[in-house]
């Protein structure tokens, strides 16, 4: 019998690592998303665009010269295939890993901390894609009743998934969808989540990572969900602030993503999110000597050219974010 293929998906699910891989787009829906992402028909010019990065950064006596092809190219398609805003973006990858160590090394999923983030928050990017060639990363507790998990190693986590993204996303997505379920979510488990520590982490995902936020879906909503999207709302740009959308049932999400391509606790075919999840911790585990060696990969601020970037430069708050409060 041959295996069962979701067409709005593009996976099959005999495919025995389909749910720890990316499926990448092809035929008409690649050539789609690199027109959206102004890709050059001709490889050579991708090429020649790798070529004047590598250059640009053997000039940088601050920078690590390790970026490998694979990465430049994600951060070209992230980046429209704009050189300044790729080197921009460079800058800021290895000057994040300087500023915000908290969230750049220990990164293992053995860990005790890690194992325990991983236990009671799912966080997969979904096998399958969107007709419109976007990847959907789910995002969910398991339970209400736990403690607070680690807020900084919640955040690392979903930084290591971007960091292995930037190697696997071979051929190019048009943008990420995060789907939110916040039907575990309660008052106590946001209480550790400071101003200063959502401004960090938002400026690595803004900043720092060629990610393309196209939607954000909040699932299964409650009213601590309107203080927790207006607490977080100051430090998204506005463009990404615009996109975010509440659904009153699971039935209004399929109207932005496709219902087969998702886990099955929300009717989808892609298998359970604790699957997927686990299929992602073993990924995880694969780069654990990948992350290790990246702990040396950073910004040396000693060396930039002009003044230092300083934490204060980075992160600066002014005042007007107020700690999260929540009835």
């Amino acid at each position: 019998m041959p295996p069962t293929v979701h067409k709005e998906t593009n996976f099959s699910t005999t495919d025995l690592k389909w749910k720890m891989s990316l499926i990448q787009p092809s035929g008409d829906l690649s050539a789609k998303i690199k027109e959206e992402l102004r890709e050059p028909a001709n490889p050579a010019d991708i090429e020649r665009d790798i070529g004047i990065i590598r250059e640009w950064l053997s000039k940088q006596p601050h920078l690590p010269k390790d970026m490998d092809d694979a990465r430049l190219r994600t951060f070209l398609r992230g980046c429209k295939f704009s050189l300044e805003r790729v080197k921009q973006k460079l800058d800021m990858y290895y000057t994040m890993r300087n500023a915000v160590p908290e969230f750049f090394t220990d990164r293992d999923v053995s860990r005790s901390e890690m194992a325990e983030v991983l236990n009671v928050i799912h966080m997969p990017p979904l096998p399958g894609l969107t007709p419109n060639g976007c990847r959907v990363v789910m995002l969910r507790g398991t339970d209400k009743d736990i403690a607070t998990p680690n807020v900084v190693e919640s955040m690392k986590a979903t930084l290591m998934i971007g960091d292995i993204r930037l190697a696997e996303e071979s051929v190019g997505v048009a943008g990420d969808v995060y789907v939110l379920d916040a039907s575990v979510a309660t008052p106590t488990h946001f209480a550790k989540f400071t101003p200063a520590l959502v401004k960090k982490f938002l400026i690595c995902v803004q900043e720092a990572y060629p990610v393309k936020l196209k939607e954000v879906h909040v699932i299964n909503v409650s009213p601590i969900v309107d203080t927790i999207v207006n607490f977080v709302k100051p430090f998204l740009k506005e463009k990404i602030r615009e996109r975010i959308h509440i659904h009153s049932n699971i039935e209004d999400l399929y109207k932005y993503v496709p219902k087969a391509m998702l886990p099955s606790e929300y009717g989808g075919d892609a298998g359970s999110c604790k699957d997927l999840n686990d299929a992602w911790r073993a990924k995880m585990g694969e780069y654990t000597a990948w992350f290790k060696e990246q702990e040396a990969s950073k910004a040396n601020e000693s060396l930039r050219p002009g003044a230092p970037k300083t934490a204060d430069e980075l992160f600066g708050m002014d005042g007007t974010f107020r700690q999260l409060t929540i009835d």
